[in-house]
């Protein structure tokens, strides 16, 4: 991919988003859980061009957080409006949506109050709501940001991010290492992220989830009920990968963009 088909920016509503690819086909990325709300550079932009290039063949990849400086009590749906005024505004509707982790649970109200703007939907690594395990893990990272101990608060996320195995101790002790490097100063956009979804609990809900939906991650996921989310959602289809947690759509990266491929172009 050249580098002019690569661009980063902020909306008019001041979403920090990069841009990739150059199709009429469009599928905007609800980023996961992001501590510093600007667009990515450096190794995060490098990231994020791997991590979406094979679907930015045949999409335009918006990959877009939220706006910095969010204000105290904003709530999931709150963010889901700001998208849906992004996609009416800049975007165009309809589009395909992938919610990744947190993004999937901005997502789940988004596909409810915003339907005429989504084409399919994707729940990539999230669901109806955190575990409990996972809910006590956030909040404990996110005290640990505050307390501006960034290297013991990314080296924390790491225990629920692999499920086993050398890659759960190497990525802990990398973040130890290197967590610090490029840390923001001010935690209070993740913080409010961490609050908002802490109360995220759409069970009751998902039946109301009407496009087609792919939900998508490992089958050992610390943070969300997959399966379980799937089930009740009407038009859903559920792909899970055996002995991957919530690493599976980095680890398994190929196969897991083959997948949201195969599910985005289905009958077209």
């Amino acid at each position: 991919m050249s580098k002019t088909e690569l661009e980063t920016g902020y909306s008019q509503n001041n979403l920090p988003y990069v841009r990739m690819g150059n199709s009429s086909r469009k599928l905007v990325v609800f980023d996961g859980l992001d501590f510093e709300h600007r667009p990515p550079s450096g190794f995060r932009l490098s990231m994020a061009r791997g991590t979406y290039k094979q679907l930015a063949r045949d999409f335009t990849v918006w990959v877009v957080s939220r706006k910095p400086g969010l204000p105290q009590g904003y709530s999931l749906r709150d963010m889901s409006n700001d998208y849906a005024v992004m996609v009416k505004e800049e975007i165009g509707a309809p589009v395909d949506v992938m919610g990744l982790s947190t993004g999937g649970a901005i997502a789940q109200y988004f596909a409810i109050d915003h339907p005429e703007l989504v084409r399919r939907l994707v729940l990539a690594l999230s669901g109806y709501r955190l575990t409990e395990e996972a809910a006590e893990l956030q909040r404990h990272m996110g005290e640990l940001a505050r307390q501006g101990k960034w290297r013991a608060a990314y080296a924390t996320i790491m225990t629920g991010v692999y499920p086993r195995g050398f890659k759960k101790y190497l990525f802990k002790c990398l973040m130890w290492l290197f967590g610090a490097m490029g840390a923001p100063k001010d935690p209070s956009d993740g913080l409010v992220e961490i609050e908002a979804e802490d109360k995220h609990d759409f069970r009751r809900r998902l039946a109301d989830i009407k496009m087609p939906t792919l939900v998508i991650g490992g089958d050992e996921d610390y943070f969300y009920p997959i399966a379980e989310t799937a089930e009740r959602i009407p038009k859903a289809k559920l792909v899970l990968y055996e002995g991957f947690g919530h690493n599976a759509m980095f680890s398994n990266s190929r196969q897991f963009s083959e997948d949201v491929w195969a599910f985005l172009t289905e009958g077209s």
